[in-house]
């Protein structure tokens, strides 16, 4: 018998560091949701600040926004990418077990040190906090190492094709590497200090900083995401993507009209009318790519709308794809000047930001959770559906009142401000637009809180499924050749 007639050797994965991240992920989770819920007590009764300095909101709320966006859905970027790749490959991760494990302890280092540096008054004084630069130096050490073991992984691939997916991810992979780099070069004052100056500065700093934090959105928290969508969506429905060649119209659209968007957070200040202008118009014109997107990602259950009664994944999954379908229509509304001058400082744009970042980067994240972890512990099922079904109605009516309150209070805020009385006057002071929206300071509190306590349900649910409470038969092994990827999902 020739070699070309041997079966090919299956491939055993490596999933012990795709259970660490998502077991991560699934922690910080949790404390982005707390520290979340202790800050909207704050700013709904500023007497919780009590009076200490590492409870102070200008120090919680980027321990806040990290652990929801680097924490939490950093870990469960690395551990869905890992878990995806490998598959759709059908190779083991480049670069060995120690290589992948040091990614993984590296990554959960840099998270804690950023955190403490916050909490401790270390970071840089810029508009948005960043840790201070040795600890952005140890991230793109971890970053590379990332970076290499994915491409790796392409690299010693035995399917022919990459899967859209893989695109996705390493789109997010590579952009978030030139970011970073790019928006943290720094001259440090001395090695044993925490203070650095920046290579730029005044609105050249500003145009920096938000090419960075739009572009973050860009490509962590959507492109890499949308990996995730391109992936668990057709293996929950168990059906292929409906469009592979819109698909990968999606992808070099998203990618090329996305890096150009970020002035549209700089609209009336001392920016170049034409840079503000650049970046409104390719605001705008991201409709398309991302409805693209979320269209594909909807019609793939044609055919399959039933299992929404009986897959908790996916229910959670076609939800998130709703409310990235909403949050990339109301972006570009939000973008348009005339709007922003109503919508820019109000709570409008945090009500936007959650809708993105709970009910499209968390629920994706949740779908993808639900479905990897019984096949990661070898179960056929979790523990409990019924509880994964509380989780998703909770979760999403904490949503509902969050942003919807956040909508109001903004609108409120806005329309407060620019009010004149007939001597020209500002007709309000500024506490008295914070007394005006403390109602809904309240109902985002209680959002949150619900939306706490459906990841709570969570966690219950999954360690009961990864202790095997639910009797049932070990996963199925995996088949050595997969479907062809470019017709169909890549196949376990």
């Amino acid at each position: 018998m020739s070699d070309a007639a041997l079966p090919a050797a299956p491939v055993v994965y490596n999933d012990d560091v795709v259970r660490k991240f998502m077991v991560a992920s699934l922690f910080w989770a949790i404390v982005a949701f707390l520290v979340g819920v202790y800050l909207a007590t704050e700013l709904s009764w500023p007497a919780f600040n009590l009076g200490l300095p590492w409870t102070n909101f200008g120090r919680l709320r980027p321990v806040h926004t990290s652990a929801a966006i680097f924490a939490f859905g950093g870990s469960a970027l690395f551990g869905t990418s890992f878990y995806v790749v490998q598959r759709t490959c059908r190779a083991r991760l480049w670069g060995g077990d120690a290589l992948a494990n040091l990614i993984f302890w590296g990554y959960q280092f840099f998270i804690v040190m950023a955190a403490l540096s916050y909490v401790m008054g270390f970071s840089k004084s810029r508009e948005y906090a960043e840790p201070p630069w040795h600890i952005d130096l140890w991230l793109t050490i971890v970053w590379v190492a990332y970076a290499a073991v994915f491409v790796g992984t392409l690299i010693k691939r035995r399917e022919p094709h990459i899967y859209v997916a893989n695109w996705f991810y390493l789109s997010f992979i590579l952009t978030i590497a030139v970011l970073h780099i790019v928006n943290n070069l720094t001259w440090p004052i001395s090695v044993y200090s925490a203070s650095s100056y920046s290579f730029f500065s005044g609105v050249q700093d500003a145009l920096v900083q938000w090419w960075y934090g739009h572009n973050a959105v860009g490509f962590f928290l959507t492109a890499g995401f949308l990996g995730m969508m391109y992936y668990f969506i057709p293996k929950a429905a168990n059906r292929p993507i409906y469009s592979y060649r819109l698909s990968i119209v999606h992808f070099w659209s998203l990618i090329f009209i996305y890096i150009w968007a970020g002035p549209h957070h700089l609209l009336w200040t001392a920016l170049p009318d034409w840079t503000q202008t650049l970046g409104m118009v390719f605001s705008i014109m991201l409709w398309m790519p991302s409805w693209g997107g979320m269209i594909n990602g909807i019609m793939t259950l044609s055919g399959a709308w039933d299992k929404l009664r009986t897959e908790p994944s996916l229910r959670f999954l076609v939800t998130s794809v709703g409310f990235y379908g909403m949050s990339t229509f109301e972006g570009p509304v939000m973008s348009v000047r005339d709007v922003n001058a109503l919508s820019h400082y109000t709570d409008w744009g945090i009500g936007h930001v959650h809708s993105g970042s709970l009910g499209w980067v968390a629920f994706v994240s949740f779908g993808a959770m639900y479905y990897v972890f019984p096949r990661l512990w070898g179960r056929t099922t979790l523990y409990s559906t019924r509880l994964a079904a509380w989780h998703f109605w909770i979760a999403t009516l904490g949503i509902v009142f969050y942003i919807v309150s956040m909508w109001v209070a903004g609108i409120t805020e806005g329309l407060m401000w620019r009010a004149y009385d007939q001597y020209g006057f500002l007709q309000y002071s500024f506490i008295e637009s914070i007394a005006a929206v403390h109602p809904y300071f309240v109902i985002r509190l209680m959002g949150g809180l619900m939306f706490l306590i459906g990841g709570l349900l969570m966690v219950y649910n999954i360690y009961r499924t990864a202790r095997g409470t639910v009797v049932g038969t070990p996963a199925p092994a995996l088949p050595a050749v997969a479907h062809p990827v470019e017709l169909a999902v890549a196949g376990e």
